[in-house]
């Protein structure tokens, strides 16, 4: 029997109710991975700044990859480690640049993880933050050129496998918005310029990448939100990318020269994939669709966005909470029709249509 796998989605920058913060989807995460084999998520879902949670059995894919991976263009090879290189935005300040070394040294240390030299970008690379009309965060970077050439480096010169990038970010937030982020009841301001960072790395080098702001500590604020408070804890947010980015799965091309391996991952293997119930426009799901794939949608979580299954064509099974959803895998792992264990089970012929 093959294994059960599971693609669990919460995009960023919508302002999710679960998962629209700093790691508060870990507890989905950790549930749904007990009962697939499999469990295929992304950092939105997985990075909690100082705070991670180790899940041997789920894989790190960083969203433009997992788009492609659902797209069925790209397959994943689980490996034991990568070596991971650190990308250091040249805007950040010396002390803090210092405090981002040393929580490297510290994963190198306390974690084992295998990090190879870093490099400091040749240009500051001036990130700039958005909200869109639809309510969602995004943002440009002025020297995507400067990141690019500098991930290069690491990649041909140190040789890292994957990059954990640190960009500085404006300390200058529209202040209503990131109040209500911290009182975790808005979006997360930074989180689509994130995806820029790493989409674009992705993109060119086709290897793991995620991403960890660097800022100047914020303010005390005695209202903060348990599902925000990661981000207070230390003086970078980059631990939980080192951590994810250790077992972060290679891609591999179709129709490539890459031998294929009996691990490999390919999108007709997911068994199911898990998305909040009106966040359903992505490419990934989207792909996912034309799969022989459970698509279940969780109305709990509720986005900024409003783009449900239905319009767009997409068969779903509705359930009221991720604990319904984790229900509904392990009926389905286990070949159980999940109609079959609630009260109501008719007669065959009563539900031909006469």
């Amino acid at each position: 029997m093959r294994p059960y796998t599971a693609i669990l989605l919460i995009p960023t920058g919508i302002g999710a109710a679960i998962g629209g913060y700093a790691g508060d989807a870990i507890p989905v995460a950790k549930a749904l991975s007990q009962v697939c084999d499999r469990l295929i998520t992304h950092p939105n879902v997985l990075n909690a700044a100082t705070m991670y949670w180790n899940l041997p059995n789920s894989l790190y894919v960083e969203g433009y990859g997992l788009d492609k991976f659902a797209a069925g263009t790209w397959g994943l090879r689980p490996v034991h480690q990568n070596k991971i290189g650190l990308l250091l935005d040249r805007g950040i300040e010396p002390d803090l640049r210092l405090r981002h070394l040393q929580a490297a040294d510290a994963a190198r240390a306390t974690l084992g993880l295998h990090l190879t030299d870093y490099v400091i970008t040749d240009a500051p690379l001036n990130v700039e933050l958005r909200n869109s009309s639809s309510g969602a965060s995004w943002g440009t970077i002025g020297n995507l050129d400067s990141l690019l050439r500098a991930a290069d480096v690491l990649i041909n010169q140190a040789g890292a496998e994957a990059i954990a990038v640190v960009a500085r970010f404006p300390d200058e937030v529209d202040p209503e918005t990131e109040n209500n982020y911290r009182q975790g009841k808005g979006v997360d301001p930074i989180a689509g310029a994130e995806a820029v960072i790493s989409h674009s790395i992705v993109r060119t080098f086709k290897i793991p990448c995620a991403h960890s702001p660097a800022f100047l500590p914020a303010p005390l604020d005695s209202n903060l939100s348990p599902r925000s408070a990661a981000e207070e804890l230390g003086y970078t947010f980059i631990p939980s990318v080192f951590v994810g980015l250790n077992r972060a799965p290679q891609f591999i091309l179709e129709g490539s020269d890459q031998h294929p391996q009996p691990g490999d991952i390919w999108a007709n293997q997911v068994d199911a994939a898990i998305a909040p119930v009106n966040a359903c426009g992505g490419s990934a799901l989207l792909s996912l669709n034309q799969q022989r794939c459970e698509i279940i949608v969780v109305e709990e979580n509720q986005t900024q966005i409003q783009v449900p299954p239905e319009p767009l064509g997409i068969k779903s099974v509705r359930v009221k909470s991720y604990l319904e959803a984790v229900g509904f895998i392990a009926a389905h792992k286990a070949g159980i029709n999940p109609s079959a264990l609630g009260s109501n089970i008719y007669p065959l012929h009563s539900l031909r249509n006469n």
